[in-house]
């Protein structure tokens, strides 16, 4: 039995590929049109061909657990979404817009506070973030730029419009899935790319583009700066990500224990051969752990004395400590004011409507309204710590009325949007679900957007909840030129 793609129907949401029941978005005809000609049968066999490949090439992820570390096969869905070169570029241009921004406000907090003197952004909103860092005041990285790599979370309302849902700014993860995503459905199932005669941009430049970008935090004027991955070790969700960046580029997977600060404030890496200065660390750990000098005194995942190196000009740190100021969702609220305010230019992206717990007519209008609403903390991620209000249980509404009246700061809320969807093949079927995006955006010397970026996808029927950690799949992401 093949695609009844007549028969199919998102419903009121905004379907990528489909505009409704058998008919296709324009840049899309010739996908439809292929997975049309293919059973159910056919799709189903690709898939299981997509999850072998997946297990033979170890492509895994880790969920905790009740305090066990789960290592799970990476969830394809071999269903592409695809997106009309055009929009995107409008897309990249707000995404390098907003980075820009955001680089330029972490950049003034941790020097004159211009902005928080000018009422941007409230002096206690700052000041009281757990990631808002005073021993980096006055330290200035290359190139002004403190976040390097951004994982942006963009979704898509019932009406077409793509918001910014949050942006990621510490050690965002990902990127490496979608890689291999695109690597696993151009090997058991190639025919999709040569049969659809569709232009697809290509994703596999990001390792030149990301060693580039490390390369231009090099403190020496090397041709060859030694470069080096910092992982938090195997047992880290995102160990798989660490280890398949650091391959890609040619950079060296060390611990933190494998580095050692000498007496000239550089920093070094531990050979067989004696020691290696280090010019550049893209470093996967989290600043509470990074320099057991300066932050937690118990850490045996960083290095003593990295961020007096760092704060020296002697070592490049991606992304730098402090950066995740930024990274708070209270904050993320302002980041609109923030663009008009350092750029002199309206967002091209929007934000999602947030409201902010700690301002008492928003706490108000979250209380009266928890069932409709998506409740988030402030600097949880993983889809952890939030409130769905649709799909909330009175307990769980109640719980969290509580949580937010005794922490106000830590509580932002957000209409409960209607996600896009994606045809998505579900117990062998074809039907819709929800997705969101993470593209990935680096700044250093310059400026570089993936191609689409990371499909994630709520496998669990009409669930809203994307992260693979709470169950969800992922998908390839094509930018797709139009055919002349």
């Amino acid at each position: 039995m093949k695609i009844e793609w007549e028969s199919y129907d998102p419903g009121a949401f905004w379907d990528e590929l489909m505009l409704g029941p058998g008919q296709p978005r324009p840049g899309a005809e010739s996908v439809v049109g292929y997975l049309g000609s293919l059973t159910e049968r056919q799709l189903a066999l690709r898939q299981a061909a997509a999850e072998r490949a997946i297990l033979e090439m170890g492509i895994t992820f880790t969920v905790y657990s009740e305090g066990q570390n789960i290592d799970r096969a990476w969830p394809l869905d071999i269903i592409p979404r695809v997106i009309d070169g055009s929009e995107w570029d409008r897309v990249e241009a707000g995404l390098t817009q907003r980075l820009k921004a955001l680089n330029l406000f972490i950049d003034d907090i941790y020097h004159d506070q211009r902005a928080i003197r000018d009422g941007i952004v409230p002096a206690e909103l700052i000041l009281s973030s757990k990631d808002y860092l005073e021993v980096c005041r006055g330290v200035n990285p290359p190139h002004g730029v403190w976040a390097h790599i951004c994982g942006t979370d963009l979704i898509r309302d019932k009406d077409g419009t793509i918001y910014v849902l949050e942006d990621n700014l510490r050690v965002p993860s990902g990127v490496s899935y979608m890689l291999e995503n695109r690597s696993v459905i151009k090997r058991v199932f190639p025919e999709i790319f040569t049969r659809t005669r569709s232009r697809i941009r290509p994703v596999d430049d990001y390792p030149h583009h990301l060693f580039d970008m490390l390369m231009s935090l090099s403190p020496r004027p090397l041709d060859q700066p030694e470069i080096v991955v910092m992982t938090p070790g195997i047992f880290n969700s995102a160990y798989f990500e660490h280890s398949y960046l650091a391959q890609r580029m040619g950079a060296e997977l060390v611990g933190g224990d494998d580095l050692v600060v000498a007496d000239d404030d550089c920093v070094y890496m531990r050979t067989i051969d004696g020691l290696t200065r280090v010019d550049t660390i893209y470093r996967r750990v989290n600043d509470a752990f990074l320099d057991p000098e300066i932050f937690n005194k118990d850490s045996v995942l960083g290095t003593p004395g990295l961020f007096r190196a760092w704060a020296k000009g002697n070592v490049g740190l991606a992304n730098a400590p402090g950066a995740g100021v930024a990274d708070d969702k209270v904050v993320y609220s302002y980041v609109p004011d923030v663009i008009r305010y350092f750029l002199d230019e309206d967002p091209i992206l929007p934000n999602v409507p947030t409201y902010r717990a700690n301002e008492p007519s928003h706490l108000s209008h979250i209380l009266a309204h928890l069932p409709e609403m998506v409740v988030k903390p402030a600097n949880e991620s993983g889809g952890y710590g939030m409130l769905v209000g649709p799909a909330a249980s009175k307990n769980d509404i109640e719980k969290f009325r509580g949580l937010v009246q005794k922490d106000p700061r830590n509580y932002v809320a957000q209409p409960a949007l209607a996600l896009s969807t994606v045809p998505s093949l579900c117990d062998n079927e074809v039907s819709p679900r929800h997705v969101d995006l993470r593209p990935f955006i680096l700044q250093g010397a310059s400026h570089a957007v993936t191609e689409g970026g990371l499909t994630r996808v709520a496998l669990r029927k009409g669930s809203l909840v994307v992260n693979s950690s709470q169950g969800g799949g992922s998908k390839d992401t094509w930018i797709v030129e139009a055919n002349d």
